[in-house]
């Protein structure tokens, strides 16, 4: 009987040793192992390991993206005013097979010491640099930035294998009746902002009206111009229209002109043939065949001379009488 208690409490202690020495270590990270408070060069991927009980002890590192939060950051300004940042959000990643390295250097707490102490440290140097306005208006659009910037240049000397991937920012706390002014100011900023933008709406309107106005009176004096040409090309039309006109009657009254002068110089052509001395006696003849009187004898002029009195004395005297 006792040797099966003796047995029984055995199985019992072997299962509960291999339950402890049985560990599991999730999917994006890794383990690394301790012994007597030394740290093993092994390191263990995800899965289901084993390990000596009460002597071996495992932390898990993870190893894919992962935020960080750092929580009330305190600032000084350069003007010696006092705020908090309420959080700051690093997002970083740490290689696998940078964990060894990282851990014996900077402990599995590594972020303790390479981002929440470092961005204490880094928010601070830029605060003191720095005016309230600066701080929590003028430059809060580049905090961000800059401690990214300034994070990633220390840890790629201090931990290769450890990567900032971006770095978000709240607004910071500041006193109550500051906050107030900044506030009226920016309402007053955004009144003056909203004044400047009326105005370059009304100047825009009248650089509007200034073009508009412009190109209707190019558009006026071009369809002008165009009338303009318009009335020079039909007088010029016309003007042409009328020196053909003119021309062409020229043309035309010479024409006629030199054939009533060929007609002329043809007929006096064909007089001059006509008038022959034989032609000319020709003539007397039928001139001397149409008389219906004739008179022979010595007392021809006395008659002619009483028969021209009589036609003097009368208008119905009678004519005198051909005579030869």
């Amino acid at each position: 009987m006792n040797v099966a208690v003796a047995l029984g409490w055995t199985l019992a202690v072997i299962a509960v040793m291999m339950g402890i020495s049985i560990h599991k270590v999730e999917e994006g990270h890794v383990a690394v192992y301790y012994r007597g408070g030394a740290l093993l060069q092994t390191t263990a991927g995800p899965g289901y390991h084993v390990m000596i009980p009460f002597i071996t002890t495992y932390r898990s590192v993870q190893t894919t993206l992962q935020t960080d939060e750092v929580k009330n950051v305190p600032c000084g300004t350069s003007g010696g005013v006092m705020i908090y940042f309420d959080r700051i959000e690093v997002v970083n990643i740490l290689r696998s097979n940078a964990v060894f390295d990282i851990v014996r250097n900077f402990s599995a707490d590594y972020d303790k010491t390479l981002i929440f102490n470092k961005v204490h440290h880094e928010v601070n140097q830029f605060c003191s640099a720095h005016s309230l306005r600066e701080v929590y208006i003028e430059l809060f659009d580049q905090i961000d930035e800059n401690l990214k910037q300034a994070l990633q240049a220390d840890i790629v000397q201090m931990a290769p294998g450890l990567f900032i991937q971006a770095v978000r920012v709240t607004k910071p706390k500041i006193p109550e009746t500051i906050r107030k002014n900044f506030e009226t100011m920016e309402a007053e900023k955004t009144k003056l902002l909203i004044s400047v933008e009326k105005q370059k709406v009304v100047e825009k309107e009248a650089e509007t009206e200034r073009k508009k106005a412009i190109i209707e009176a190019e558009k006026n004096a071009q369809v002008n111009k165009i009338q303009w040409d318009q009335k020079i090309m039909q007088q010029e039309s016309e003007k042409r229209i009328a020196e053909i006109q003119d021309m062409a009657y020229i043309a035309s009254e010479k024409a006629k002109a030199d054939a009533l002068l060929y007609k002329a110089q043809q007929e006096a052509e064909a007089n001059r043939l006509k008038l022959t001395p034989e032609y000319l006696e020709l003539k007397k003849y039928e001139a001397i065949g149409t008389n219906t009187k004739i008179y022979y004898g010595a007392d021809i002029p006395s008659m002619f001379f009483e028969a021209g009195t009589l036609a003097q004395g009368s208008n119905n005297a009678p004519k005198p009488e051909k005579a030869v």
